[in-house]
């Protein structure tokens, strides 16, 4: 008999246990300090190069490059190498996942990676490490090797569109499964929060993992409070 297909739809909650803040809970980056918002609005971002130049520091800054998988990746990965059939669509950019093991190929990135840069006029890509050697060597706004345009994250910023592709995968994948698991995620951001009630009208199995209430929670076959970092692992053990 064939295993069923999960999907876990993943947010910034299950990272905060990597040292990676999330955005929009009780201690959120967004609740500390409104105006960092600014920094990853693209609209800001490309007429102001004081912004551009904040957003590159705020980048070479955080925690996010240097952030290690914790359990909650570590868990998803293990299942997927059980032979249960897994998919990750996640509203993170911090590349964990791939990092604990699950291929790339079956992480539908919603929002793009931080680990790389991309041209506003060209669209070469290149890596953010590069980029911030190049902040450390005295470059304050580094632009485009190729053509000389401006570099942004390979971030959807605030202001951007999903990448309608991407966006198609997921939704399809979000049709497909038996179960769907929301794992630290607020369900607030659309259209990825939408991909939940998608899921149960769809008829599959909705389970929400998550610290706070969230719109969805009625449709939910089971809410699960307790710390993600040994809930989830608890869980999917289960599905192994």
């Amino acid at each position: 008999m064939d295993k069923p297909l999960v999907a876990i739809l993943s947010g910034a909650g299950i990272s905060t246990d990597s040292g990676i803040p999330d955005y929009r809970g009780p201690n959120g980056l967004w609740r500390r300090d409104p105006d960092a918002e600014k920094l990853v609005t693209y609209d800001y971002y490309m007429r102001d190069p004081e912004i551009r130049r904040r957003s590159w520091l705020m980048r070479r800054e955080n925690q996010t490059l240097h952030a290690e998988p914790n359990a909650a990746h570590r868990a998803i990965a293990e299942l997927e190498r059980s032979g249960v059939p897994v998919r990750v669509i996640t509203q993170n950019v911090d590349g964990l996942h791939q990092l604990a093991g699950m291929p790339a190929r079956k992480v539908i990135e919603l929002h793009g990676t931080a680990r790389a840069v991309v041209c506003t006029t060209c669209h070469a890509r290149g890596s953010m490490a590069d980029a911030l050697a190049r902040i450390d060597a005295g470059e304050a706004d580094p632009d485009c090797p190729n053509c000389g345009g401006i570099l942004k994250t390979a971030t959807v910023m605030f202001g951007e569109q999903l990448d309608p592709m991407v966006l198609g995968e997921a939704v399809a994948i979000t049709k497909a499964c038996q179960m769907f698991i929301a794992v630290g995620t607020s369900l607030q951001v659309e259209p990825a929060a939408g991909l939940a009630m998608f899921a149960a009208e769809h008829g599959a199995r909705l389970t929400i993992v998550n610290a706070e209430p969230t719109p969805y929670d009625v449709l939910a076959a089971e809410v699960i409070r307790e710390p993600i970092g040994t809930a989830l692992p608890k869980l999917l053990g289960d599905l192994a």
